[in-house]
């Protein structure tokens, strides 16, 4: 269903993604963190569906949508490396710190900071060429949001 995706976010110099697919990856991503430590909670959908109808001014069902083809692309995906480095190429320095703010919402949307999500979202903020302070900022900023 995603081989063509799946050949460019896999192909040595992946082109920019135009913007379905960015959002599509994106949202992909956004699973492959709530996963991350093994339990999928009701509150980590709950929070990516948030996030897509926010970001891409999106209706419930339109969310819904987005984050069922996005579930099915995160278990076909690539190693996570190869997956948020075609996110890195398609997507503005400032976006991408955007980027790592929503993915510590949904590590943050359970109430429980695990180990794994922890060292996943240090991974994704490097390979997303966002260091640790900004990262940490954005940490702050959905702490303090609640």
């Amino acid at each position: 269903m995603f081989a063509d995706l799946i050949r460019r976010l896999t192909a040595p110099e992946p082109d920019r993604l135009p913007e379905p697919d960015a959002r599509l990856a994106l949202a992909a991503l956004l699973v492959r963190v709530a996963r991350s430590d093994g339990h999928y909670a009701p509150e980590e959908i709950a929070r990516i569906d948030r996030i897509l109808m926010r970001r891409h001014t999106l209706t419930p069902d339109g969310a819904a949508q987005l984050r069922h083809s996005a579930e099915a692309l995160e278990a076909e995906a690539p190693d996570t490396v190869r997956f948020t480095r075609a996110i890195k190429d398609s997507v503005e320095l400032e976006e991408r710190i955007s980027v790592i703010e929503a993915l510590w919402s949904v590590v943050l949307a359970d109430g429980h900071r695990d180990e794994d999500e922890d060292g996943l979202l240090r991974l994704l903020a490097n390979l997303l060429g966002v260091n640790d302070r900004d990262s940490n900022l954005a940490r702050q900023r959905v702490e303090g949001a609640g």
